[in-house]
């Protein structure tokens, strides 16, 4: 375990370093949107009070109260101090709803949608990749031209095909929502069925795009390790095919393993499109609606946690690596 040691040190390292930068970027940019918030939440509250002298009060009191009149420094610490302690502020939008009420509710959606959406679209990539370089002649032949088209679909754009031939066209889906609108949420059977329903399009719109670029990834890798020098010495000496291919592509997923941590970035990007363009109930729709509500702690809470759900799952990923990549081991050892 020593050898490993230094490598997950130094992963940890700049996993923090990027949390740093990222929290303050998740803070300041949003308050850098024009326009004042806390005037559109008076201006609701307000509605049918003539007297200006009251009006500026209420103003007043909603400023002093999410802390707008301070600087913009000042509020940073302000804000940090509440973060940890677990206190994102109170949602503009929302008002008087907290923003961990609100994202308690909307993240369980995100993570129960993209993560299993990600993992299967690389297994299945991977696995169509490996077939495509092994079998050859007619499947890769088709193979190829599809993931070549599927890997450079727009994330919206596969989404909106899948919404109108499925949703709208053959209506086998619902178009829009977790579960039915005329269900309230419980375990009952009715309700999980309409929640595996609602599912069904938002969660293929995702897989959907992993698996081109992950076929053809994979496809490009196996080819090179089949035509290395130790498969013909294998080969040469009788070793069965089958054995020799377990290495083969067991050597070809490692540089797999890395381009799933790097690209999972852009992949919850995709998929917080989805849940836009899907009306799914999670942070991808809680955000669109903190954007044109101007919500400047619903933003900031949103993209932390999806900038700590990319972070975490890179770093996870880049822990597999060290431990199944023996030239981690052998690299930290010298």
């Amino acid at each position: 375990m020593k050898g490993y040691r230094k490598y997950f040190q130094n992963k940890l390292i700049w996993l923090l370093v990027t949390f740093v930068f990222a929290f303050i970027l998740n803070f300041t940019l949003p308050r850098l949107m024009p326009g004042d918030p806390v005037s559109a939440i008076v201006s609701r509250l307000a509605r049918g009070m003539s007297n200006s002298t009251g009006m500026k009060a209420v103003y007043e009191q909603y400023t002093a109260l999410f802390g707008t009149n301070k600087p913009i420094i000042e509020q940073f610490f302000l804000y940090v101090g509440n973060v940890l302690q677990g206190n994102f502020g109170t949602s503009f939008s929302q008002y008087p709803r907290t923003v961990a009420d609100i994202l308690s509710n909307a993240i369980w959606w995100t993570i129960g949608l993209q993560f299993p959406a990600i993992i299967v679209g690389w297994l299945i990539g991977n696995t169509l990749g490996a077939l495509a370089a092994y079998l050859k002649k007619g499947f890769d032949k088709v193979l190829m031209p599809v993931s070549i088209f599927v890997s450079n679909f727009p994330a919206f754009g596969m989404a909106i095909v899948l919404l109108v031939v499925f949703g709208v066209g053959l209506k086998w889906f619902p178009t829009s929502g977790g579960y039915g609108f005329d269900l309230m949420p419980s375990f009952t059977l009715s309700f999980m069925w309409s929640v595996i329903v609602h599912y069904q399009l938002p969660f293929w719109s995702i897989v959907l795009i992993a698996i081109g670029g992950q076929a053809i990834g994979m496809r490009s890798m196996a080819i090179y390790e089949l035509n290395a020098d130790y498969v013909k010495y294998a080969r040469f000496l009788g070793i069965k095919d089958r054995k020799i291919v377990m290495y083969v592509f067991r050597n070809a997923m490692l540089p797999q393993i890395t381009g799933l941590a790097l690209s999972i970035g852009t992949m919850v990007g995709g998929a917080l499109v989805a849940e836009i363009i899907f009306s799914y109930p999670g942070l991808g729709t809680t955000l669109l609606s903190a954007v044109t509500g101007q919500d400047f702690p619903l933003i900031s809470a949103t993209t932390m946690i999806v900038t700590i759900m990319v972070l975490v799952a890179n770093f996870a990923i880049e822990l597999v690596y060290g431990f199944i990549d023996p030239r981690i081991k052998a690299a930290q050892m010298d």
